[in-house]
C-alpha cells in the first residue's frame, strides 16, 4: 500500500519516493550501463528522466489510444517559436511526484535542483509568442483537450548570449549535443518536402487543366515527438518538431571520384533549413531560408495531419469537422496554400470545395501591430521556391479581389489596391497577414486593447467585410510553471490560504486578498519574496561578481530588446537617479537593483547599442563609492526560460513600459503579478486589464495613451521640444555624448541619444520621460511604508487569477476550436 497524501488521488501516476529511487537505480544501471560509483551528474540526470518517462510513455500511449478510438476533433497548433524551458521540474511537479522525486534523489546524495541544471533550456523560440505557445499546449493537455502542437526541430536554439566589454557576443546554442531524453524520433511518419522547380499545365483524363508541380529539390522532414504532460497526468498530448534532412543525402560516386565535400553539399543544404532559429533575412541567401523553414515545417504539418485524417475517413467530406489549424502568427501562413495544393493537385478537389474545407479549419492570431512585424515576401522568391503556391495565391487573390471587394466597394480600384494580398510596388510582394484574414474563419487579437486596434487600425477594411470574423482571446500563463514550480514556498502558502486545487483553478487565489490587510500573513508572504531576492542575489554574484542588497527594491525588466519596449527609458530613469546622487550625495532613496535580462537580434543595432549603453553606465555606477550603494545595475546574460523561473519570483517592481498601442499583450506582467510583483506601465496590451483586475490603488500607471500618441505621431511630433524644455532630461541625454561611461571613447553611447533627437523618437520614450520619473517617484515613495507595499503585492497575486494559460484555452474552445474534452487516463 502506498502512503500517499491528500493530493495523491488527483495523480494517477503517483508513486513514493522508495519506487522513484529503485526506478532511478534500475534505470541507471540497465539504461545508461553505469553505477552508482561511477556516475556522474549528467549520467543521474538522464537516469532519473527515464523514471519519470515511464510514466509519460503510459500516458501518452493512453492519449493516443483514446483520442483515436473516439476519432476526436483536435487543434492543431502550428508555431515557428516554442519556447520549452527545461521539462525535469514540470513534468515532476505535473505528475505529482515532485517531492517523492527530491527525497528520493536525496537519499541517493544528489540534489535535485542541480541535477534540474544538467537540463539544457529548449529554447526554440525568441520570447513571448513562443512562451504563450508553450503555455497554450501545457493548458491544453491540462484540460484534456485533444491537441498537437507543430513546429521545427532546431539544431540551434535562439543564441546564447555573452558579453564582451558590454557588447552582446551571439555564440550557438547547442541545445541538445548528448541528446535529449524527452524526445521520441518517428521515422514511420517522415514526410517528403517538394521546392523549386517548375510547374506544368496538363489536360488530365477529364478534360479539365491539371497543373503538376516538377520539384527541383526533395526535402525529407524527420519527426520528433516531446510529450506535453498535462497538471495530473491525465491527458499527455505531443509538441512534434520536424527535422530536416536530405532526401539523398550521400552521393557515393562524387565521394569515390574525390569529391569528399561535395558529396555531401545536398546533406548541408537539407540540414541548414532546421539548422537555427530565425536565420538574419538581412540577404537574399537568409530570405530564402526563413521563407523554406516556413513552408517545410507546414507542408510537413498538413501532410502528418492529412495522413492521420485518412487513416479513418475515405474522403474529405468530414475534414473540417475533424480538424481546426490555429496560425500562431503569420509565420505558418503558407499552410493554407499548401493545404489548397494537397486538395487540389493530389486529391482532386475542384477549387470551390477545397476554398471551402479551408475557410473552415484555419484561424489566425495577430501578434503585432507593427508594420515591420507583419511579413512580406517578394513576389520572385515565392517564383523560384515556391511556384505552385504563387499560382494558387494568385487565385486566390484574383477570387477574393473579383467576387468579394468588387462586390462591397464596386467599381473602387483604389480598395482592391489596399486590400489585394499582393502588393504592388516597385518590387511586388506577399502580403501574409492579407492572406490570413482573408482565408481564416477567425482572427483573434491577444488583449482586449489589441483586439480593437487590430480591427480599427490594422485591418480596418477587412472588418468591414467580416466583422464576425474578429474576435479577442487574451494570453495567459500556466500557474503550474510559473508558480507551482518556480516559487514552491508562495505555491505552498496558497494550498495552506485556499487549498490545494488552485493550479488548474486560478481564481481560488482570490480569497488570498482577504488576508491582504493581516499583518502576520503580510509577513509570511514578504519574507518568501525576500527569500527569492537573497536567491537572486546569490545568483547574482556567482554569474557576475556583482553584489546586490536584498533589502533594495529588485526593478525588473526582462523581455525581448526593441525600441518599442523601451529598455532605454529605463536606462533614462537610472541616468536621472545617478545624476541627482551626484549633485546631492546625500539625497534620501530607497537603494534599488535595476535587473535587465534580453536579447537583442543580431541584425538589430541600436537593440545591441542599449546593451552595451546599459552594460557600461552599469559598470561605471556599481563601481562608483560615492552612490554609497543606492543603486546598482545588473544585465543578466543569456536570458531564458530557467534565468527567468529565478528572476520573476524576486521581482519587487515589474516595468511593462512600452508605447502605449504597441505591446500586443504581454505575459511577463502576468507572471510578475501572479508572484507578488508591483507593475509599473503604461496602458498598453494586458496592462490596461491587469489594471482592471487589481484596482488604480495597485498599479503605477503613467505615460500617454494609445490615442495620444496617435495624435501626437499625427500632428507632428517634435522630440527636440522635451529635449529643450526639460533640463533634467537633456542633461543625462548630452551625458551619453561624453566619455563619461566610456573613457577615452566619447560617442559611443550617443546612438541613443540620435535616435530620440535625430531618428524622431518613434516609440515617444521623451514624452513619456517625465510621467515615467513622477510614477517611479511615486513608487520610491510607497516602498517605504512595508505595509502598504505588502498589501499590494498580495493584491497583485491574489487578483490575475483570469491570465490564465487555461482560460485562454477554454476562451480559444468556446469562440473558435469548438473542441471536447477527453482526459484519458483515470
Amino acid at each position: 500500500m502506498i502512503n500517499v497524501p491528500a493530493a495523491a488521488e488527483d495523480f494517477p501516476f503517483y508513486l513514493d519516493k522508495d519506487a522513484f529511487k529503485d526506478s532511478v537505480l534500475n534505470h541507471l544501471h540497465s539504461t545508461l550501463g553505469t553505477i552508482e560509483e561511477k556516475a556522474n551528474p549528467q549520467a543521474w540526470w538522464k537516469a532519473t528522466c527515464a523514471a519519470i518517462n515511464e510514466r509519460v510513455f503510459v500516458g501518452l500511449s493512453e492519449t493516443h489510444k483514446a483520442h483515436s478510438n473516439i476519432d476526436t476533433r483536435a487543434v492543431h497548433y502550428l508555431s515557428l517559436e516554442f519556447l520549452m524551458g527545461r521539462l525535469t521540474r514540470n513534468n515532476l511537479y505535473n505528475l505529482g511526484i515532485f517531492e517523492p522525486a527530491r527525497d528520493a534523489l536525496a537519499e541517493l546524495g544528489l540534489d535535485i535542483e542541480e541535477l534540474c541544471n544538467e537540463e539544457p533550456d529548449m529554447a526554440l523560440g525568441n520570447g513571448g509568442l513562443g512562451r504563450l505557445a508553450a503555455c497554450f499546449i501545457d493548458s491544453l493537455a491540462t484540460l484534456g483537450y485533444p491537441a498537437i502542437g507543430y513546429g521545427i526541430h532546431y539544431e540551434h536554439g535562439l543564441f546564447r548570449q555573452e558579453f564582451r566589454d558590454g557588447q552582446q557576443i551571439e555564440r550557438p546554442d547547442s541545445w541538445r549535443d548528448y541528446g535529449n531524453p524527452w524526445e521520441i524520433c518517428r521515422p514511420e511518419s517522415i514526410q517528403k518536402v517538394p521546392l523549386f522547380g517548375y510547374v506544368e499545365t496538363v489536360f488530365g483524363n477529364d478534360g479539365q487543366l491539371r497543373k503538376i508541380w516538377h520539384p527541383g529539390e526533395m526535402v525529407r522532414g524527420v519527426p520528433w515527438d516531446i510529450p506535453v504532460v498535462g497538471y495530473g497526468g491525465h491527458t499527455v498530448n505531443i509538441l512534434r518538431l520536424w527535422e530536416s534532412r536530405a532526401d539523398d543525402y550521400f552521393d557515393w560516386d562524387v565521394f569515390n571520384a574525390g569529391g569528399y565535400v561535395d558529396a555531401q553539399a545536398e546533406k548541408s543544404r537539407a540540414e541548414a533549413i532546421s539548422k537555427v532559429l530565425y536565420p538574419n533575412d538581412e540577404t537574399p541567401a537568409g530570405k530564402q531560408l526563413r521563407l523554406t523553414q516556413q513552408y517545410f515545417f507546414c507542408c510537413c504539418s498538413l501532410k502528418d495531419i492529412v495522413r492521420r485524417y485518412k487513416r479513418r475517413h475515405d474522403d474529405f467530406s468530414q475534414f473540417a469537422e475533424q480538424v481546426v489549424m490555429q496560425l500562431n502568427d503569420t509565420h505558418p501562413t503558407i499552410a493554407i496554400v499548401e493545404l489548397m495544393r494537397l486538395l487540389i493537385d493530389d486529391e482532386g478537389l475542384d477549387w470551390d470545395n477545397a476554398w471551402g474545407i479551408c475557410e473552415k479549419v484555419f484561424a489566425y492570431t495577430n501578434h503585432t501591430l507593427l508594420p515591420e512585424a507583419l511579413e512580406k515576401w517578394e513576389v520572385g522568391l515565392f517564383e523560384n521556391v515556391l511556384p505552385r503556391h504563387l499560382e494558387i495565391i494568385y487565385e486566390i487573390n484574383h477570387r477574393f479581389l473579383d467576387d468579394v471587394v468588387a462586390k462591397k466597394w464596386p467599381g473602387n480600384d483604389e480598395i482592391k489596391r489596399e486590400l489585394s494580398i499582393i502588393e504592388e510596388g516597385s518590387v511586388r510582394m506577399v502580403r501574409m497577414a492579407y492572406l490570413c484574414v482573408v482565408c481564416c474563419f477567425k482572427v483573434n487579437g491577444v488583449a482586449q486593447m489589441h483586439s480593437e486596434l487590430v480591427k480599427k487600425d490594422l485591418f480596418p477594411k477587412f472588418y468591414e467585410l467580416w466583422p464576425e470574423r474578429f474576435t479577442n482571446v487574451t494570453n495567459g500563463i500556466t500557474p503550474r510553471r510559473w508558480l507551482k514550480a518556480c516559487n514552491p514556498e508562495l505555491a505552498q502558502l496558497y494550498d495552506d490560504c485556499v487549498g490545494i486545487h488552485w493550479p488548474t483553478n486560478l481564481e481560488m487565489l482570490k480569497k488570498v486578498a482577504e488576508y491582504a490587510d493581516e499583518k502576520d500573513f503580510q509577513q509570511k508572504f514578504m519574507a518568501i519574496k525576500h527569500k527569492n531576492k537573497q536567491k537572486l542575489a546569490t545568483l547574482i554574484h556567482d554569474l557576475m561578481g556583482i553584489e546586490v542588497n536584498p533589502e533594495a527594491i529588485f526593478d525588473i525588466q526582462i523581455k525581448r530588446l526593441h525600441e518599442y519596449k523601451r529598455q532605454h527609458l529605463n536606462l533614462l530613469h537610472i541616468l536621472t537617479l545617478y545624476r541627482r546622487i551626484l549633485q546631492d550625495p546625500n539625497l534620501d532613496i530607497q537603494p534599488r537593483v535595476f535587473i535587465f535580462g534580453a536579447k537583442a537580434a543580431p541584425g538589430y543595432r541600436l537593440a545591441k547599442d542599449i546593451i552595451f549603453a546599459i552594460n557600461k553606465v552599469g559598470e561605471k555606477i556599481n563601481q562608483d563609492k560615492r552612490v554609497a550603494g543606492k543603486l546598482k545595475v545588473v544585465f543578466m546574460p543569456n536570458y531564458r526560460v530557467t534565468l527567468a523561473e529565478k528572476m520573476i519570483p524576486a521581482g519587487d517592481l515589474s516595468e511593462q513600459i512600452s508605447t502605449a498601442g504597441k505591446e500586443a499583450s504581454g505575459t511577463g506582467n502576468m507572471k510578475f503579478a501572479l508572484n507578488g510583483a508591483l507593475t509599473i506601465g503604461t496602458m498598453d496590451g494586458a496592462n490596461v486589464e491587469i489594471r482592471e483586475e487589481v484596482g488604480d490603488e495597485n498599479i503605477f500607471i503613467f505615460g500617454l495613451t494609445a490615442e495620444e500618441v496617435d495624435l501626437k505621431l499625427k500632428n507632428g511630433y517634435n522630440s527636440r521640444d522635451y529635449y529643450y524644455n526639460n533640463p533634467e532630461l537633456k542633461a543625462v541625454l548630452d551625458w551619453l555624448d561624453s566619455d563619461y561611461f566610456t573613457p577615452n571613447a566619447p560617442g559611443q553611447l550617443s546612438s541613443i541619444k540620435h535616435s530620440l533627437l535625430d531618428g524622431g523618437d518613434p516609440f515617444l520614450c521623451l514624452a513619456d520621460y517625465q510621467s515615467y520619473i513622477d510614477a517611479q517617484q511615486k513608487v520610491d515613495e510607497t516602498y517605504r511604508d512595508k505595509a502598504k507595499w505588502a498589501k499590494m503585492a498580495i493584491m497583485n497575486a491574489a487578483c490575475v487569477g483570469k491570465f490564465n494559460s487555461d482560460r485562454s484555452i477554454d476562451d480559444y474552445v468556446k469562440e473558435i476550436w469548438k473542441l471536447k474534452q477527453y482526459p484519458a487516463v483515470q
